[in-house]
């Protein structure tokens, strides 16, 4: 019996190691857990008619959601919802319990699994360029998406502030940011670009935005003091140029991050730039 229970178990083994892990199938049940709080709301997938394929979108409402039928929230709105979602839903939570931010609905955009034959952020993300790669110039149907698809959906169906929208991205994330910035200043009155990428199309990011009306525009673009030297140059540049020049359709705020690296500071990030976003509003409820 016990030579038998061996190559059973041997049999298991060897299967689990020659085949490649695959994650479960996305549905309302696995990305919607009332036992976690900080991260309740709602879940709904769309299929955009821009881009041509399904997106899974997570919504974080505040705690105080249903006391009131006429408060309206602002709502940030997440690139790379997948990982970034679960992280910043609390954080925000947690900013305004200590910082006294104000409560915001926050959405997240995944597409439900790291898998590149499912997760196409480096073709919704990147823009058209000379020196983009073929195909992998998504973002003009990304930014359709959001504007015409996404955007609409959520306001009609949460008491949603349509004045106070804010877009976060990190890395390739950080280049649809800046690069929405310029093509459709007005469409998000706040904007966090995460060491972002320049590249493709790099002198994209330093010509005119297409025209705006709004006067109340900000945009913060942070970088890690530990992330590569060309990404830190690229903000650098990028956000001390746009705060010195009058056609800016933005405020501008360049956040270093003292030790950030590429990725695992995004909380601080997102916790200095939206205490800058919100900095009139958090002084008000501060003020005695």
């Amino acid at each position: 019996m016990k030579i038998v229970l061996t190559l059973v178990f041997s049999v298991l083994v060897s299967a689990c190691a020659s085949t490649s892990y695959q994650a479960p199938a996305t549905t309302q049940a696995l990305q919607h857990d009332n036992h976690l709080p900080s991260l309740q709301g709602d879940y709904f997938k769309i299929k955009s008619t821009h881009v041509g394929r399904d997106f899974h979108i997570n919504v974080r409402l505040p705690l105080d959601y249903q006391a009131s039928d006429a408060k309206t929230y602002p709502v940030v709105y997440v690139l790379d919802g997948d990982s970034l979602f679960p992280l910043l839903a609390p954080t925000h939570l947690f900013l305004n319990l200590d910082e006294k931010l104000p409560e915001a609905i926050i959405v997240g955009i995944s597409y439900g699994s790291f898998d590149p034959a499912i997760n196409k952020r480096d073709i919704d993300f990147n823009a058209p360029a000379a020196d983009a790669k073929p195909g992998e110039d998504g973002a003009p149907r990304f930014l359709a998406f959001l504007k015409s698809e996404l955007i609409p959906k959520i306001e009609n169906q949460f008491r949603a502030n349509a004045a106070k929208r804010v877009l976060v991205g990190q890395s390739r994330g950080g280049y649809f940011v800046l690069w929405s910035a310029l093509e459709d200043p007005d469409l998000f009155w706040g904007r966090i670009a995460s060491n972002p990428a320049l590249a493709p199309g790099r002198v994209r990011f330093f010509e005119a935005a297409a025209g705006h009306t709004r006067k109340d525009l900000k945009l913060a673009i942070a970088s890690g003091t530990r992330d590569t030297e060309l990404r830190q140059r690229n903000a650098t540049e990028w956000g001390t140029t746009w705060s010195s020049r009058a056609d800016a359709p933005w405020a501008v705020n360049l956040i270093k991050i003292d030790g950030g690296t590429h990725a695992a500071t995004i909380g601080e990030t997102y916790r200095r730039a939206m205490l800058w976003l919100f900095e009139t509003e958090i002084a008000a409820v501060k003020s005695p």
